[in-house]
């Protein structure tokens, strides 16, 4: 959508207000509205000046004495809110640095295109193709408090399995999923299947491709709503279009949603697969002769990210709740290995019947995650993998979860915090750095903003604590 047809889309619907919205680093989109006559009025020029507004209030951004920065909206985003009681348009921005006029080096937005170029610069190719699949929580709701008293955390879910002894007005129904029996019976066990399609609905009007919805493993509402894969920045901003859609739609039936990967404990956690390829000049450079029809670039590629896994679980696990799901047997996939099948492995290669959709699958991210981050540093990792011809040795075919603790001891696993993640990312994110994709002094603010993350988890004391130290 050009800047004319963005005018256009104003005057047609009657819009009143403009919604300008950009993400932070922790993956939070944040916005600031606009009258609609104020683009109107100034039409290209506004497209070209952007709208300033103060970075030292975005946590991890500049500091005080250098605030200043601008939204420059991508008319190609352009959409009309669902959700706004006055007729509203909203639109992706990137956060420009006015002392340089370029994309601010912390914007993930801008970050996520920084690793288009860089795809392109490299020559290796010219198109990098992410499919995502968050995973969510959608509950009745939900209450906590932490403060010097205490804390507590109390799930209220209908369908969860603990609620089969509880009171209802008009009464309990009985059908509900088991502890990991959600995958995937038909109503009345399935509670969501309504509300899934109505965020399907608005999804598909907003422009985003659904390809299936259903419910999830774990009991007390998790679902899934699987989306078409798309180029790297838009994939990354229909990620955000979906989050927004799940909270909102479950607002409105007096539901809440979560995107949290690990909110009930003895049950599956929320993963984030990401589906991912490379093309060039119209081809699959992934689809080859090879283990599971793979290319020798797509096996680098997997070597890129095994060999990176660590660093990448401080940007694709980004929260201390992340590493709560990473724990064997809760199809959880903490062995970095790769499979045609096993999912227990950490990088799988579905089956396709045409070669064109031959991809790989990184199954350890979570929807935690910033997907413009996420989806640039596995790129920026598969890319190094190729570039230096980082083979990943033999796939692993066998159940990662049982094998011989010889066997297993020779596996490498994901990190088992986010403190590790963090020191792994310290100590190596020179991969990450080329071509000015994410900056050092990026990486620096990021340690310190999410250690801050790990220091209040850290001191904060946990209810099971009491039952394991209590008495003794």
């Amino acid at each position: 959508m050009a800047v004319a047809d963005v005018l256009k889309l104003i005057e047609d619907n009657d819009v009143k207000f403009v919604d300008l919205r950009f993400t932070d680093t922790r993956g939070k989109e944040q916005h600031v509205s606009i009258p609609a006559h104020i683009v109107l009025e100034d039409g290209e020029g506004w497209f070209e000046r952007g709208h300033a507004f103060d970075g030292s209030s975005i946590a991890g951004w500049k500091g005080i004495q250098a605030s200043d920065m601008l939204l420059i909206a991508d008319p190609a985003t352009a959409r009309i809110d669902p959700f706004f009681d006055e007729p509203t348009v909203f639109m992706h921005c990137d956060v420009i640095d006015p002392a340089d006029g370029k994309g601010y080096d912390r914007d993930p937005r801008s970050i996520a295109k920084r690793a288009e170029a860089y795809l392109k610069a490299s020559g290796l190719g010219d198109t990098a193709y992410f499919g995502p699949e968050p995973e969510f929580f959608i509950f009745d709701s939900i209450t906590w408090g932490t403060d010097m008293s205490g804390c507590f955390v109390k799930i209220k879910a209908e369908e969860a399995a603990w609620a089969s002894a509880e009171e209802f007005e008009g009464g309990n129904m009985g059908h509900r999923p088991g502890v990991k029996g959600g995958y995937f019976p038909v109503p009345p066990v399935d509670s969501s299947q309504d509300i899934r399609s109505a965020m399907v609905l608005i999804l598909e009007e907003l422009g985003v491709p659904v390809e299936v919805h259903h419910h999830e493993v774990a009991t007390a509402g998790q679902n899934e709503i699987g989306t078409k894969f798309s180029t790297l920045t838009q994939r990354a901003d229909w990620t955000q279009i979906l989050k927004y859609v799940v909270h909102n739609v479950a607002h409105s039936y007096g539901k809440t949603a979560t995107f949290m990967p690990k909110p009930i404990v003895g049950d599956n956690g929320s993963g984030m697969h990401v589906h991912q390829s490379i093309w060039k000049d119209g081809k699959n450079l992934f689809a080859g002769d090879g283990y599971a029809g793979l290319s020798d670039f797509a096996l680098y590629y997997i070597g890129g990210i095994i060999k990176h896994a660590k660093a990448l679980n401080a940007i694709t696990n980004p929260g201390t709740n992340s590493y709560k799901r990473l724990v064997p047997h809760y199809e959880a996939p903490v062995k970095l290995a790769y499979s045609a099948k096993n999912r227990s492995a950490s990088i799988r290669i579905p089956h396709v019947a045409n070669p064109k959709g031959r991809r790989i699958e990184a199954r350890f991210p979570d929807p935690l995650a910033n997907p413009y981050l996420c989806f640039a540093a596995l790129m920026m990792a598969g890319l190094d993998g190729v570039q230096n011809k980082i083979h990943p040795g033999d796939a692993a075919d066998k159940n990662l979860y049982d094998l011989p603790p010889e066997e297993d001891a020779k596996i490498p696993t994901v990190c088992a915090s986010l403190e590790e993640a963090l020191a792994a990312l310290a100590a190596d994110h020179e991969f990450l750095t080329r071509g000015g994709v994410f900056s050092k002094d990026w990486i620096d603010a990021y340690i310190e903003l999410k250690m801050q993350e790990v220091n209040l988890h850290r001191m904060t004391t946990h209810p099971v604590e009491f039952a394991m130290y209590y008495s003794l």
